[in-house]
């Protein structure tokens, strides 16, 4: 299309006088010469100052072109077999129907002549275009085609495989290296971009399933049909990405890749399992500077918060933190540590694996296959002089042992157990067969949390709950009249999950004078947690209550990681 034809287009449609087409015309002139790869029309349409959305409505009134907006982007399977794979995502034309010989085509860019002449002549028919925003398209594009779908088609059986790896690599989103590569770090990017923080690749029979873990709910990316050809050849490449050994695929692997993405960097973590059908991988995606919280960030309560503070100042003993796997356990531990890290201290940690790098700190890597354990590893910190050890999980009578009586001994113990609250530390610790005289006397608290999703702020909206479910869930009876509750409508921006991000809800108990009879009695979790509760312990469903009532989550979240057997009652239908 003329210059002539689109000045006279974008003056018919209101959207630039014939000055302002001349002035755009000649800095867009500039930024091409200056090495500017920004087409005219994303120029123009930026220039003018409204929506790329209000912008390409006026010029598709003005062109007779239809605009297709989000609720009606949808492909057909006839009109995705007219227009190949790769010139879909060449120029972002979405295929949407194909009635009485007529294809129909939604692009952003109407004054490319050569891209709309491409499509028609890889239409193989007649093609009527109509307009659509390009992050539309593109969304578009993913859900019907699958991620990396136009590089699985530009790779031949045949093609010569480079799994070759650059330990400086930087993933950015229009990679173009060979097409196994090229869809691994598309993957990755993702799975960065929707603040995934796992991706699972997962053989099948007829297929590999890869599903992304988004604020600890597990979806399912939409793939190519096609992927389950490129199995083997993908999982190699990652585990050359690793440092793993591609031969060797009856044995489960670890490894570890590190990479830049937009400047940040990302340790991925990878695992590998044999199945059925072929080895399981996981990448768990850990960002560096989003685990240096602060213990103002984590979400506790003043009360806690100033507890916890007194605590890790202590000179020794042990703090433990509890919760299932990933409830944020290390984050916390993170936290404690960067707290009252200083010269005048000197902090061990023994770690599997060490997640992130701590300067100042003396960080140990758990190696079991040379025999370098938790309890081996821990038995020689304490010839090291330390003030403060973290010790990554405590998972055998060896360990604990170790762990308490450096805890006796005038060391700082930070450590992890599973168990689903705090009062239940005491005793899984005396189930392992440690006395529970030394328990008592080198535990000063633990720390059981959860985590759960934010309402979206952006589609944020004021819930009716009924009065008699609000009971039957235990909610505060004397704070129903005047509690407010809320959750997400869903939006664009939290993937219709009415969620977006996470925040811990908490449980401490600190062992005084009057619990530590209970367990030097081996009493029972549960008269343990009585007795706390009556002396002020809050419970990590109260602590739920409180940040619902504030706003932060839902109920069903709340119900959703504290559900217990007496305390599973009740269902979302209950909501009004």
């Amino acid at each position: 299309m003329s210059l002539k034809s689109i000045k006279s287009i974008l003056a018919q449609a209101g959207l630039a006088t014939p000055e302002q087409f001349s002035e755009w015309s000649k800095a867009w002139r500039v930024a091409v010469e200056n090495g500017s790869a920004e087409s005219l029309f994303t120029f123009f349409s930026r220039e003018a100052g409204i929506s790329e959305d209000i912008f390409l409505q006026k010029l598709a009134a003005e062109m007779g072109w239809p605009y297709v907006d989000q609720a009606k982007l949808v492909v057909t399977g006839e009109a995705q077999k007219r227009l190949a794979t790769k010139i879909a995502f060449q120029y972002g034309a979405l295929p949407t129907t194909f009635e009485n010989g007529v294809l129909q085509v939604a692009v952003t860019n109407p004054f490319d002549t050569g891209m709309l002449a491409s499509i028609e002549y890889a239409g193989r028919g007649s093609v009527e275009f109509g307009l659509a925003s390009k992050a539309e398209i593109e969304k578009a594009l993913k859900k019907y085609y699958g991620v990396g779908a136009e590089t699985l088609e530009a790779l031949d059986d045949d093609e010569p495989i480079d799994l070759e790896v650059s330990s400086d690599k930087e993933i950015t989103e229009g990679d173009q290296e060979a097409s196994v590569i090229k869809f691994v770090n598309q993957v990755v990017w993702e799975a960065f971009k929707d603040r995934a923080t796992d991706i699972h690749f997962e053989p099948a029979e007829d297929e590999l399933r890869i599903r992304y873990r988004i604020d600890g709910i597990l979806h399912q990316t939409p793939m190519p049909p096609q992927l389950k050809r490129f199995q083997s050849a993908l999982i190699s490449r990652i585990k050359v990405m690793a440092g793993m050994n591609i031969a060797e695929k009856r044995l489960p692997q670890d490894g570890r890749i590190n990479v830049r993405i937009k400047g940040e960097e990302i340790d991925i973590r990878v695992s590998t399992v044999p199945t059925v059908y072929g080895e399981s991988v996981s990448l768990r995606l850990l960002t560096r500077g989003k685990i240096f919280l602060g213990l103002e960030k984590l979400g506790f309560a003043p009360a806690e918060e100033n507890a916890l503070r007194e605590i890790i100042l202590k000179p020794h003993g042990i703090v433990m933190v509890t919760g299932p796997t990933g409830a944020g356990k290390s984050t916390s531990l993170y936290a404690f540590l960067s707290t009252i890290n200083s010269v005048q201290k000197r902090i061990i940690t023994i770690e599997e694996p060490v997640e992130y790098e701590l300067k100042g700190i003396n960080q140990i890597a758990v190696r079991s296959d040379i025999g370098l354990t938790f309890a081996m590893g821990l038995r020689h910190i304490l010839r090291q002089d330390p003030n403060v050890i973290m010790v990554g999980e405590v998972r055998d009578k060896e360990t604990a042992d170790i762990a308490i009586r450096a805890a006796l001994t005038g060391h700082l113990v930070f450590t992890t157990l599973h168990t689903n609250d705090a009062p239940s530390a005491f005793t899984r610790l005396i189930d392992m067969g440690i006395e529970p005289f030394l328990v008592a006397s080198s535990v000063e608290a633990v720390l059981a949390q959860r985590l759960v999703r934010t309402i979206c702020k952006h589609c944020k909206v004021e819930q009716k709950v009924e009065r008699d479910y609000l009971l039957k869930i235990g909610f505060p009876a004397d704070e129903i009249e005047t509690a407010k509750f809320y959750r997400g409508a869903g939006c664009e921006l939290c993937r219709q999950q009415g969620y977006q991000g996470r925040l811990g809800i908490y449980e401490l108990l600190i062992l005084n004078e009057q619990l530590r009879p209970l367990v030097l009695n081996r009493s029972p979790a549960s008269t343990i947690a009585a007795k706390a509760v009556e002396l002020g312990m809050r419970t990590l469903r109260v602590d739920g209550w409180n940040k619902v009532r504030a706003g932060q989550t839902t109920i069903e979240e709340v119900l959703r990681v504290t559900q217990t057997e007496e305390q599973a009652t009740g269902t979302a239908s209950d909501l009004a």
